[in-house]
């Protein structure tokens, strides 16, 4: 039996109270963070090799159903605005489709054509890095994408949460969380979850900071999505620059160029900074 299908350690669920379930919960939550800690080096080897497609010009595909494959899309949908990138640079292929986000089409892990059918659609090829996700580590419809990629020369990674998995063997770069049977026995949008969500966190932050998408500390490329945005980034580029009094001609400065990064070439250009 899988180490995530295995018995939850708590038993007797229903006959808990309000504080003892969210205690427990909260004390298996914690060791999500100490299992990722372990494969951190794992972790950090397909990030160099993600890096390394990227700076040549190739993509990132994440690949995954249920949970993970739905913490993939959440993780890309920010990047764009986040990071002021194209939206091809980083990319999902969702088990029913990314249209269907919110459709819990499970039945659809078991398609074992669909992943490589979106990635040829894409154009997919050796220039590019794709990344399974999987709790159980035999999900068909990511498995069998990571052959097709295997036998087409593209390089691959995966997460999954359990030891010497299949999609790990055809994985070039195999990421294994052990995080456990579950709270509730089988039901990895919980542990299992909080992990795939920390490790896309880890995984496309690393990617751009790495890509020169922040400096110091700050979001220089964020997209002027809103009103706070807007605010955010005329205190970013004062903060920067503190020879900048004027906040109105910075926000001005900011909204014609479209960010803070591309405003203060701008200033430096004109003789300002």
């Amino acid at each position: 039996m899988r180490l995530t299908e295995q018995p939850s350690k708590y038993n007797d669920l229903e006959k808990k109270s309000v504080d003892e379930l969210i205690r427990d919960i909260n004390a298996e939550d914690q060791t999500v963070a100490l299992a990722i800690e372990k494969v951190l080096p794992d972790l950090g080897r397909m990030i160099d090799a993600i890096e390394h497609q990227l700076r040549n010009g190739g993509r990132m595909f994440y690949c995954g159903c249920g949970t993970g494959g739905r913490l993939s899309v959440l993780d890309i949908i920010e990047l764009p605005n986040t990071y002021g990138i194209d939206p091809e640079m980083i990319q999902c292929v969702l088990a029913g489709g990314v249209e269907n986000l919110v459709m819990a089409l499970e039945e659809k892990e078991d398609d074992e054509d669909e992943g490589w059918k979106v990635l040829t659609e894409r154009h997919v090829s050796p220039k590019d890095f794709v990344v399974g996700i999987s709790a159980s580590g035999t999900t068909p419809f990511v498995l069998a994408t990571l052959k097709k990629c295997k036998e087409n020369g593209i390089p691959c990674g995966s997460f999954v949460n359990n030891p010497d998995s299949p999609i790990s063997k055809y994985s070039d770069y195999p990421v294994e969380v052990i995080t456990g049977p579950e709270f509730v026995t089988g039901s990895t949008r919980m542990k299992s979850g909080t992990s795939q969500k920390m490790i896309c966190d880890m995984i496309s932050t690393t990617l751009l900071i790495r890509l020169g998408r922040v400096e110091g500390n700050r979001m220089v490329n964020v997209r002027l999505i809103n009103n706070k945005v807007v605010d955010r980034s005329v205190r970013m580029l004062m903060e920067r620059n503190p020879q900048l009094t004027d906040y109105e001609f910075v926000k001005k400065a900011i909204v014609e160029c479209g960010n803070v990064k591309k405003a203060e070439a701008y200033l430096k250009e004109k003789g300002v900074l």
